[in-house]
Parts: C-alpha cells; sequence; structure tokens
C-alpha cells in the first residue's frame, strides 16, 4: 500500500535522508523540523506513520506523544457520551528516532503510545525493516476496519417512528452505557436481536465482540460447552482447551438468544456467572473471571414459565434488570412503509442487479395484513416479490398474502362475542392458518409457502396457538 509518512527531526541532513529514502520506498513523505508544526500535520494531514525524534525545538516529540494520546482518549470519550458507536481517533503509529543516550527516554514514549524505536545512529535497513512492520499493522488495523464495517451493514439498523417502540428505545439506550443486564421481550420475528446489538454499539463496549448464542439450538451438554468452553481431556475428543462464547465475548456483550428455552440446570450455571462473574470450564477446577456484559431475550412469558417451573425466579430477576418489550408488527403499521422500502433497497443482498419500487396497491396489501411472522414475516414477502419481480413495480401478486383469501364476516363471527385489539387479532391469525391448511390439504411445508412462512416457523405458530396440524378425524353436527 502506499502510506503517507510524516518525518519528524530537526536535521536537516536526517531530515532529507529520511524524505528520500520514504520517496524510494514509493510512499509518500512529509516533513517539519519542529513539535509543534508535527502536531498540526498529524491532525490536519492524518498519515499513516510518524517517524519522530524525541529531541525538537518548540514542542518535544515525548509532548507531541502525550497529545496525540489525550486527542484519541478524548474522542472515545465523546462519543461513548453521545451513546453512539465509539470510532476512536484514528491517530498514527509512531516510530521513536532517539540517540544512544536517551534509550531510557524512548521506553517512556512506548508507555506512552508508541510502536517502536529506533536508535541513532541507524542503518537503512533497519530503519526499513520497521517501517515495513509497522505499515503492515496499519493495513492490518484497515482490514480489521473494513471487516467490521461489512459485519455491521449485514444487520439491520433499528428502523421506526412508532411511540411506544422509541420510548422503549429511550430505555434501551439510557442502560447502554451501564453494565446493567437488558431482557429483550417481544414476539418472534420483532427484531430483539437488531435491538440488542443496537444496545451494544451504543455501549462503551461497542468496539469489543458482540457473541450471540442461540438458547434453544442445543441440548444441555453441548449449551454448556458452548457457553464455558472445556479443559483438554474434559471429554473424548477434547484434545486441547477451547474457550466457550463467555470468554470469546470478553470485554464485550453476549447476547442470550430465547433464553425462556434455557434448560434448568443451565440457567443454575448461568446464575452463578451473572452473580460472581466467574466460571468454570467443563472439566476444569480452576474459576475464570470475565468481564461481560449479557443482554437476554425471549418470545416466551417468563412469569407463567416461573410458575409451571420452567425457570428460575431467581434468575429472572437477575436478567430483568432493564426489561424493554418490542411491540409486533401489527401494533407498529406506521413504521411499515419504511420498513419495506429499507428491505427492498438492497437486492443486492440476494444477488440481484436490479431496484424496485412497491405499487400503491402493493403497500395498502401490506397495510391490510396480519403479520403473524411480524418484521421477519414482512423481510421474506419482500425478499420473494424483489425474485418474482419481472419489472420495476412491485404488485400485490408478488407478495403472495392470504388477505384476500379471508372469508367474508359472517352471522358465526358475531356470535364469538366482542373482543379486545389482542384477542381480535389472535383470532383472526388462527383463522388464517386454519384456513390455509384446510386449503393445502393439511399439508404443512405447502401451507408454509402459502403464506409466505418458514416451514418451521408455522411448527412454532400451531403449538403456540395450539392449532391442530392434522386434519379432524370427525366432524361435530350438534
Amino acid at each position: 500500500m502506499r502510506a503517507k509518512i510524516l518525518i519528524v527531526d530537526d536535521d536537516r541532513d536526517i531530515l532529507l535522508s529520511l524524505e528520500n529514502r520514504v520517496a524510494w520506498m514509493g510512499h509518500e513523505p512529509l516533513t517539519t523540523d519542529n513539535g509543534q508544526d508535527a502536531l498540526r500535520l498529524i491532525h490536519e494531514e492524518e498519515p499513516d506513520l510518524v517517524l519522530l525524534d524525541l529531541e525538537l525545538p518548540l514542542l518535544s516529540g515525548l509532548d507531541v506523544l502525550k497529545h496525540v494520546q489525550e486527542r484519541s482518549t478524548s474522542s472515545e470519550v465523546d462519543d461513548e457520551s453521545a451513546s453512539q458507536t465509539p470510532t476512536a481517533y484514528t491517530r498514527p503509529l509512531i516510530i521513536i528516532m532517539t540517540a544512544f543516550g536517551t534509550i531510557e527516554r524512548a521506553v517512556q514514549a512506548m508507555q506512552l503510545g508508541a510502536f517502536d524505536f529506533v536508535p541513532k545512529p541507524y542503518t537503512a535497513d533497519h530503519l526499513t525493516v520497521v517501517m515495513n512492520k509497522a505499515l503492515a499493522t496499519v493495513n492490518l488495523h484497515r482490514q480489521v476496519d473494513t471487516l467490521r464495517k461489512e459485519i455491521e451493514n449485514q444487520f439491520e439498523p433499528v428502523i421506526t417512528r412508532n411511540t411506544h417502540l422509541n420510548a422503549q428505545l429511550s430505555v434501551a439506550k439510557h442502560a447502554a452505557p451501564t453494565t446493567a443486564t437488558v431482557l429483550l421481550l417481544g414476539e418472534t420475528g420483532t427484531g430483539k436481536e437488531v435491538v440488542a446489538r443496537t444496545v451494544h454499539r451504543w455501549s462503551p463496549r461497542g468496539t469489543k465482540p458482540f457473541v450471540a448464542v442461540n438458547c434453544a439450538a442445543l441440548p444441555e451438554h453441548l449449551l454448556e460447552n458452548e457457553l464455558f468452553g472445556h479443559e483438554k481431556g474434559a471429554f473424548t475428543g477434547a484434545i486441547k482447551r477451547e474457550p466457550g462464547k463467555i470468554e470469546i465475548a470478553e470485554g464485550g456483550t453476549l447476547f442470550l438468544d430465547e433464553i425462556g428455552d434455557m434448560p434448568l440446570p443451565m440457567q443454575s450455571h448461568l446464575l452463578r456467572v451473572l452473580q460472581d462473574r466467574t466460571f468454570y470450564r467443563v472439566g476444569g477446577t480452576q474459576p475464570v473471571r470475565t468481564d461481560v456484559r449479557f443482554i437476554a431475550a425471549t418470545n416466551k412469558d417468563l412469569r407463567q414459565a416461573i410458575r409451571q417451573g420452567t425457570f428460575r425466579e431467581d434468575l429472572y430477576f437477575r436478567l430483568a434488570v432493564i426489561t424493554v418489550t418490542l411491540p409486533p408488527l401489527r401494533e407498529r403499521l406506521d413504521d411499515l412503509t419504511a420498513l419495506a422500502r429499507y428491505f427492498i433497497s438492497r437486492p443486492g443482498h440476494l444477488g440481484l442487479h436490479k431496484r424496485c419500487v412497491l405499487s400503491d396497491s402493493a403497500l395498502q396489501a401490506l397495510q391490510h395484513y396480519s403479520w403473524p411472522g411480524n418484521i421477519r414475516e414482512l423481510e421474506n414477502v419482500l425478499t420473494r416479490a424483489l425474485v418474482l419481480c419481472q419489472g420495476d413495480t412491485i404488485e400485490p401478486e408478488h407478495l403472495s398474502l392470504t388477505f384476500s383469501d379471508r372469508p367474508a364476516h359472517t352471522d358465526q363471527d358475531a356470535e364469538i362475542g366482542p373482543h379486545t385489539y389482542y384477542e381480535s387479532m389472535e383470532a383472526h391469525s388462527r383463522k388464517i392458518i386454519e384456513n390455509a391448511l384446510r386449503m393445502n390439504g393439511w399439508n404443512q411445508t405447502r401451507t408454509a409457502e402459502y403464506l409466505g412462512l418458514q416451514r418451521t416457523f408455522l411448527t412454532k405458530l400451531l403449538k403456540k396457538k395450539n392449532i391442530s396440524g392434522k386434519p379432524p378425524t370427525s366432524v361435530s353436527l350438534a
């Protein structure tokens, strides 16, 4: 890579020699002979690397280092106080050039954040090796920053103007700078992981790892190993020590998704971590201390689970320090248009090279649908529409929604009696699913495709709403 390199030395011969060396290596040299101008050029030109002499007029090399360090620290604090992702001031790597008699000051410079030091007199080959090592580190930092941005861009931002959701996000934002545990509640597909990642980015831990664990995806013994890791020889095949997700998330955030499905024995292990901030690896005898911020999420009613004996009450109160409840999509339809336009603005994620817009009738169709699968279902519906749309406008037929197949209001519906809003929506979603099952011959795979849902999500809906996935064996004539 071609780098911008600032050379700071009050010896004109050395300055010219280094300038020629840097240009010969294919980089862009900047030069100055005093510390004051050096500090100005660092701020204005943002060089990748600085070759800095310690003995300088106006401002010594150590003073320049201190100013750079202070600016970097204050920049991080400012970003954190603004509750945004910390974007630390990108300071250059600094190589100190020092005479033999000032080695102690060179050590002091290293403590202030200098990358390396080169004693004078130096050889050109030695200096070139140190510079190439520093530039390789700069290049590595750039790659890490690029990869981090690519990963962040894979996750949706929180898009809302809904009053209730904004109130909940305000609670999350106030909790973000602290170490308080956050419990996210809401139906499947309401964006709990998106909010968890947002809280992480708002926090001082935003530049550290965000590690997600699905507590429902693994059986108990595998989940224990996933969280806590294991020691060499802990079980057959454990040929070396492996860290768990808690250790991997050190200094950052651990997101425990589907916490309501965690087995009871594992709940007691997790409670110990939350209380003491220590744990034992599988097969280990030495406690491991941890500095991790915990965020948990579930679509279950944990208070009911406590009454049923499937969730520990003491763990619930450890997790629910800050509780954030995300409303379902049917209760935030004022966000639907913005969400829909966001999802169809990313055709590149599907390998498509076209741009589509929603017709007015398609938007109206989206507004009249009940969205049992929430935002995740909306994304799936629009993904399918992007694939099926041959032109540049998405029409209702590309959405494959089932509201148009909804039976008309009958006297039998009226006999059900008045419902609250939530009861009405629940009854309506049950009717949509039951009608779809009937129309597709009780074939759950075809029904899932018909409804635009994933097969596994339909299974969860049937269980949640207590709907039989099988055809009735008899018909009551009473």
